[in-house]
Order: structure tokens, then sequence, then C-alpha cells
């Protein structure tokens, strides 16, 4: 079922957009998920964990949640998706990250993001992770 502002092209479109947006994470490039955003983009991570919160904006997310945590890498992250679901305007990507924290720690953290699209554009990210292994191994941001 669709709603009336979104057709099943859209739909496919939005699937087919995060999935090139993940082939190129899956490789290092995080640049087409930048790009992707819209300019009031919101990233949540629902919780009350250390990096639980909202984050409005695409300029926000760059510096407040984007630049202190790749801040904390060693190696370059990867995100390896394993399942997109797209409904309307949403896609639902499950993945899992790669990488090496400068404190010697792995952070390989599973996710199911839950992506609202429009116009091509991502508008909003709610994340969905082990939030227990981020503030073990990321601390703080």
């Amino acid at each position: 079922m669709t709603t009336a502002s979104t057709t099943p092209h859209d739909t496919l479109s939005n699937k087919r957009l995060m999935q090139s947006v993940f082939d190129e994470l899956s490789r290092g490039n995080g640049r087409p998920l930048i790009d992707a955003m819209a300019d009031d983009f919101a990233w949540i991570i629902p919780g009350h964990a250390t990096w639980s919160r909202e984050y409005r904006g695409k300029q926000v997310v760059r510096e407040q949640l984007l630049k202190p945590l790749f801040e904390r890498f060693a190696t370059t992250y990867t995100s390896r998706a394993h399942r997109f679901i797209a409904e309307d305007d949403y896609v639902v990507v499950e993945t899992r990250g790669d990488v090496m924290t400068k404190s010697g720690k792995r952070y390989d953290n599973t996710y199911c993001l839950v992506c609202r699209l429009d116009s091509g554009k991502l508008r909003e990210l709610t994340e969905y992770m082990d939030t227990e292994l981020a503030a073990e191994v990321l601390g703080a941001p």
C-alpha cells in the first residue's frame, strides 16, 4: 500500500538510493550518505545512552555526531548492509559496521536504520543499535 504522495516508483527509487549509499559505505566512502541528506535532515538515536539524542540539521549531524564519532576511528569505517525493506517513504536498512578505534578496540556495531526519504533526499534516519557497545567502546560524544 502506498500513500497519496508516494508511488511504487518513488518507493523503488528510495530503495535504490539507499542501496547505492550502502554500496559505497561498504567501500569506506561516506560521501554519498552526506550528499543524500537534505539540509533539514534529522538523525535520531533513541534511548538514554551516551549517544542518544536527536541531531537536527545536516550541519549539526556533521559537526555534533559524525565528526566526534569519526575522530575516534583509527581505520576507515565501513558498513555492510544485508537487508533493505522499502515501503512508502521509508527504507529500513540492516547493516553492520566495521572499524578499529584509536583506543585499540573494535567497534563493529549492528544497526537497524529506519530512513525516511522525500523527493530523493534523506529527511530522517532513526538508528537502532547496541547502545551499550557504543558507550563501552566510544565513551561520550
